[in-house]
């Protein structure tokens, strides 16, 4: 027999399976209920709303993407912290596709507060990166006019990796995070 534990964790994946799919507003409560062939109001026994799914999931990932980028060691250069946020940004990704995919498209859905929360998040998230190239700057191992800039870039196409990444692809993430270092390397380096 389900435990309410296993239950909530069956009811966060298939949100997040079909929140991804068919998007927040495109999915009721009565979709995940038959997803997971149950009655509709028993699922009010694990939440109370739907956004609450949708906020478990967000926040579940904000959370890894902090976690990772904090376990980049800070005491590196700035060229091998950069590689180190690089990769652990599309690990991230990669590990969480399904809820990344949410967290990247549903975020917006989010109540007013919740989404508040979120946005200070991801701008704790980016000074990460920024601090990061603002030291490479001032060490004159990059050569960019806006740190502010060059992060919204990098994220920016670090972020759209959940639209083509595929874990059975012929490159592993590993791969992709040492082309995507290079390739951002280049673009920011000094001569």
């Amino acid at each position: 027999m389900a435990t309410a534990t296993d239950r909530k964790t069956e009811l966060l994946l298939t949100a997040g399976a079909l929140f991804s799919k068919w998007g927040y507003h495109g999915t009721t409560v009565r979709d995940l209920a038959k997803e997971l062939d149950v009655q509709g109001g028993s699922l009010y026994a694990h939440i109370s709303s739907k956004e609450e799914l949708l906020w478990e999931i967000v926040d579940r990932v904000a959370t890894r993407f902090q976690a990772a980028a904090a376990a980049v060691p800070a005491q590196v250069g700035p060229r091998e912290r950069l590689e180190g946020l690089i990769k652990a940004h599309l690990q991230t990704v990669a590990e969480e596709l399904h809820f990344a995919t949410v967290f990247f498209n549903e975020w917006t859905c989010l109540s007013d507060k919740r989404r508040a929360r979120i946005a200070e998040r991801r701008d704790e998230y980016e000074a990460v990166f920024r601090k990061t190239i603002e030291q490479g700057v001032k060490q004159r191992v990059f050569r960019v006019e806006s740190p502010k800039f060059a992060v919204i870039y990098l994220l920016s196409v670090l972020n759209w990796s959940y639209q083509w990444f595929k874990p059975t692809a012929s490159l592993s993430i590993d791969e992709v995070a040492k082309r995507f270092s290079t390739l951002t390397l280049r673009a920011f380096e000094a001569d």
